[in-house]
């Protein structure tokens, strides 16, 4: 099998497996294809109860036993504000309405043996009516804390964000 990394560690073509001359960004020899390391788009809901929010402990690798802010990987060509949406549905279980956007930040995220660019799109939420239900494969359980003493986020951008979120809605 020849390894064939997509992000900053690749060192063959994507297209035509030719090794490649240097690390991306970067052209292949053999076919000319150009190889970026973009970041990928990502949303996190901060779903606002007063002046607390709602964490879920993370059930999966990466961060696996730490807090986090519900959200994910957008699909495609998805809007982050959709992806929001869908976010928030599949991992509380509930509908949640998107307010203001509090941010973009950069950030990464091991996948696969790599470390992926990331742009963190994080929004402020409200959940509609209904129990959150958690996604087990995703979360195994939730907690609110006071938006101005946070605990330690599983990854810093979630850090950022919510300092960011508690000067918003003071």
């Amino acid at each position: 099998m020849i390894p064939r990394a997509y992000g900053p560690q690749a060192r063959f073509c994507p297209r035509c497996a030719a090794a490649l001359s240097a690390a991306p960004p970067t052209a292949c020899v053999g076919c000319g294809y150009q190889l970026f390391v973009n970041a990928r788009p990502t949303v996190g809901l901060i779903v606002l109860d007063g002046d607390r929010f709602l964490a879920l402990r993370r059930a999966a690798e990466p961060g696996a036993g730490r807090w986090e802010t519900p959200g994910g990987f957008c699909d495609g060509a998805e809007h982050p504000a959709t992806a929001a949406v869908r976010e928030g549905r599949e991992e509380l279980g509930v509908e949640v309405t998107v307010g203001d956007f509090v941010g973009m930040y950069v950030g990464s995220y091991d996948f696969q043996g790599e470390a992926l660019p990331v742009l963190d799109c994080f929004f402020l939420a409200s959940i509609g009516n209904g129990a959150v239900k958690l996604d087990p494969a995703e979360s195994s359980e939730l907690a609110w804390f006071a938006l101005h003493t946070p605990p330690e986020l599983a990854f810093p951008t979630m850090d950022a964000a919510i300092r960011d979120a508690a000067r918003m809605v003071r």
